[in-house]
Parts: structure tokens; C-alpha cells; sequence
């Protein structure tokens, strides 16, 4: 157990204090040139993640799992402080303190989310309180299906309206991934016990189609804007930024399956 708590924790530090520290570049380029105070806070939250990046993969084999528990601790406190940063820089959005600025309202609220999830999951982890299966996969879907819809409603208007095809195509996925999390939130509601297995098994089949095709279309995107036969304004970062969240997405529904397949524990 001891070995995957060890795991679990540096793969999750690993992937999201990258996207943490990618977050601070995209609100810095998002923010009014005269807004310097928020920009040099953006830094240096970059910076701190990339540390923290850095960090997690310098850990020997056999790393004794308290040293781990203890950078868990740290890593919350780092993801405790960029959600303050996001949700303070939500509000001087929302009461018009920012005007002009090229962040979002609900980009700004999706990033936000993603520190929460990230700080919630270290916590889970160093308590050892984990959900039920039941209880996770329900609750992680829930999670991602409402990020991929945002991703698809940020790549239709962050893509030039002349590129009429792809638009269309992202406003599609941003209706399918709706109805998908609509569903999601019903069987929320109803809570299904772990021996309905086979009802938690179909979800996850349905939403795994659905996650690799916008998957296939985020790389599609992603290799166009970075061969420059697209007009937007996504950079390129971004496409492999939500391009990576959804292959992310893709692995724990992978981990839940193999969980309720062959009772393979998730951590």
C-alpha cells in the first residue's frame, strides 16, 4: 500500500502541477498590460509549480512514503494558494474591475476548479479517506465531463469565425458533453451501490466513446494550429493543454474499469 500511495501521490503531483503551472501562463497572457501587480503574482506561481514539477521526479526509488505525505502537504499549500489567486482574480472579472482583459469568466472558474480537484485529491490521498467505487466513479466523471465541455466551448470561440467547420464541430461536443454530464448528475442523484456493476461499467463504456472522439479532435486541432493551417486564437500550449486533460480523463476511466473488472485497487 505503502508503494502505492507512493505512486499515486508523485503521478498526480506530476501531471497537475504542470496544468497549474500552465494555468498561470494562460491568465498572465490573458491580462491588460497595466495589470502588472496580477502578472508578476502569475509568475510566480509559474514559478512555484515548476518547482514543484521538478521535484516530483526527483525522488529515488523507495522513497519513504512519510517524505511523500510531507510534499503532499506542501503541494496543497501551493494549490490552496493559485485557487485563491484564480477565484480573486474571478471576482475583479465579475464586478468589472478588469475590463478588456482576454480571460474568460468561465475559464477563469474552470482553472479554479482544477487547483480545487487537485488540492481535494493530495488531501484524499494523505488521510487515506478514499471514496467508495461507486461513490469515485460517479464523482470524477462528474469532474471531467463538465471540463471537456468547457474545453469544447473555449476552442469554438477561441477559433476564428471563418473556420465555420471546426466551430461547428467544437459547439457539437460542447452539446454532447452537456447531455453527458447532465446524465452523470442524474446518476449522482441515485447513487448506485457497488454491486451494480454492470450499470457503472456501461457509464464509463459511453463516456469513454465520447472522450476519444473529442480526444481525436483535439489532436486534430492541436497539429493544425501548430502547422499553422488554422485561424485562431489558441496557442499552441493550450491545444496540448486540453489535449492532455482529456488523455488524463481517458486513464482513470481506464484505472475505474480495471478496478471493477479484475478488483485492482486504485491506489
Amino acid at each position: 500500500m505503502s508503494d502505492a500511495f507512493v505512486a499515486r501521490s508523485l503521478d498526480e503531483i506530476r501531471f497537475w502541477s504542470r496544468i497549474m503551472k500552465e494555468h498561470s501562463l494562460f491568465l498572465k497572457l490573458g491580462f491588460r498590460c497595466e495589470d502588472t501587480q496580477l502578472i508578476a503574482e502569475a509568475n510566480q506561481f509559474y514559478g512555484l509549480f515548476e518547482e514543484i514539477e521538478r521535484r516530483s521526479h526527483s525522488f529515488p526509488a523507495g522513497v519513504d512514503p512519510n517524505q511523500i505525505r510531507r510534499f503532499n502537504a506542501e503541494v496543497h499549500n501551493a494549490a490552496s494558494h493559485i485557487w485563491a489567486f484564480k477565484r480573486k482574480v474571478l471576482g475583479l472579472i465579475l464586478s468589472c474591475q478588469l475590463p478588456g482583459g482576454n480571460n474568460f469568466p468561465l475559464l477563469v472558474d474552470h482553472v479554479s476548479r482544477e487547483a480545487m480537484y487537485f488540492r481535494n485529491r493530495l488531501e484524499e490521498l494523505n488521510s487515506g479517506r478514499l471514496e467508495p467505487l461507486p461513490d469515485a466513479i460517479i464523482d470524477e466523471n462528474v469532474f471531467f465531463l463538465r471540463i471537456m465541455a468547457d474545453h469544447a466551448k473555449f476552442i469554438g470561440h477561441l477559433l476564428d469565425p471563418s473556420e465555420r467547420q471546426l466551430v461547428e464541430q467544437a459547439r457539437n461536443f460542447s452539446h454532447d458533453f452537456d447531455m453527458l454530464l447532465f446524465q452523470a448528475k442524474d446518476l449522482e442523484s441515485m447513487r448506485p451501490e457497488s454491486q451494480t456493476v454492470p450499470l457503472l461499467d456501461q457509464f464509463l463504456d459511453q463516456n469513454r466513446v465520447s472522450v476519444k472522439s473529442l480526444r481525436d479532435f483535439k489532436q486534430t486541432a492541436k497539429d493544425l494550429i501548430e502547422a499553422c493551417r488554422i485561424k485562431s486564437i489558441i496557442h499552441p500550449l493550450l491545444a496540448d493543454h486540453v489535449f492532455r486533460e482529456a488523455e488524463r480523463f481517458l486513464f482513470i476511466i481506464d484505472m475505474f474499469e480495471a478496478t471493477l473488472t479484475r478488483k485492482k485497487p486504485i491506489y
